[in-house]
């Protein structure tokens, strides 16, 4: 992490992002925010609201209903020297948009040989818990993992939501930078005014313990600190790290930690099959097996679509759920 401030606010993670892409937007004239309603209605979330007023329609564009062809036109002005963000409304609508990120954006430094790269950030609102219509709500993160050539970042706190979407827009290569919903408006922290950066690919020690690690990220770093905080009145310590970046993932931080605890709970709220939780568990066997006392528990959402609101805590990890399976790594 570095940073050049020391006068501080209080922002939400969405007034964070907001802060974020104004800070750049002033530092880099290449800097350009698209996409559906990001212009004159300031985002479906409002995370670009007044960013048209102050730099003006050639900076900030609204964009025809078409997620292919809003990343497809980012690509083509990160190659021409632009630093382009592009917003997916959610991220269940960038379907459209997989072809152009998975043939093209990863693979243009690869099939110039490094001749050229693509500096595109695409930010994508992400999750369950708000309430909102089917496929609004997908947590389809391992899709973009499985990617070589996108970073897959996700802040869960104001801080890190400003200083990692910072430095994602200055990361040579395209970076899939989602965004809680439920995290939005959740809570607000103190986040300096300035520019800082938070480094990707580097994950975060919120809790330090000695019995289980619980790894999460998102709006499930909450859920992991709430369970933590109910294991200390019994005196067991969890120890809670934040991944913050999903791909490249911090197998140091993670080695360590479980290396110390000998103990894994994982919580992430997309699907069980496929999901980074499982890369989570093989990065452990292939580095810390054998410091390993208990196999590794995950709490995830189920293999199904995320439901309909009526369903839908019904769907999402809790507390409980997280509590059940950290006192079966205890106690087995």
């Amino acid at each position: 992490m570095s940073t050049t401030m020391t006068n501080v606010q209080k922002l939400s993670l969405v007034q964070a992002v907001t802060d974020g892409l104004r800070t750049m937007m002033k530092e880099r004239k290449e800097v350009i925010v698209m996409g559906e309603d990001v212009g004159k209605n300031g985002g479906v979330f409002r995370a670009t609201e007044g960013l048209m007023e102050e730099f003006g329609e050639d900076r900030v564009i609204d964009t025809p209903l078409s997620e292919a062809g809003i990343v497809g036109t980012g690509i083509g002005l990160a190659l021409n020297g632009f630093l382009p963000v592009v917003e997916m409304q959610f991220l269940g609508f960038i379907y459209p948009a997989f072809e152009q990120i998975m043939t093209h954006a990863t693979r243009i430094r690869m099939r110039t040989l490094g001749k050229y790269s693509v500096p595109m950030v695409i930010r994508a609102p992400y999750g369950a818990g708000i309430r909102a219509p089917e496929i609004h709500s997908d947590s389809v993160e391992a899709l973009f993992t499985h990617m070589p050539g996108i970073k897959v970042v996700c802040p869960s706190n104001p801080y890190d939501a400003k200083g990692l979407l910072i430095a994602s827009i200055e990361d040579p290569d395209p970076v899939l930078f989602m965004e809680s919903m439920r995290c939005y408006r959740s809570t607000k922290a103190e986040v300096p005014t300035g520019k800082y950066t938070v480094e990707i690919g580097k994950a975060n020690v919120l809790t330090e313990g000695e019995d289980v690690t619980i790894f999460a990220w998102g709006a499930m770093v909450v859920i992991a600190e709430k369970a933590a905080a109910e294991f200390k009145k019994k005196n067991i310590s969890c120890e809670v790290v934040d991944l913050r970046t999903l791909y490249p993932l911090d197998k140091e931080t993670i080695s360590a930690s479980i290396q110390k605890t000998g103990r894994a709970v994982i919580i992430h709220e997309a699907h069980a099959t496929g999901g980074v939780g499982s890369d989570l568990i093989g990065l452990i066997n292939d580095t810390s097996f054998l410091y390993l006392k208990a196999p590794i528990e995950r709490v995830t959402g189920y293999d199904v679509p995320v439901p309909f609101s009526a369903l839908e805590d019904h769907y999402v990890p809790t507390v409980q759920r997280l509590v059940k399976a950290i006192d079966k790594v205890i106690h087995f």
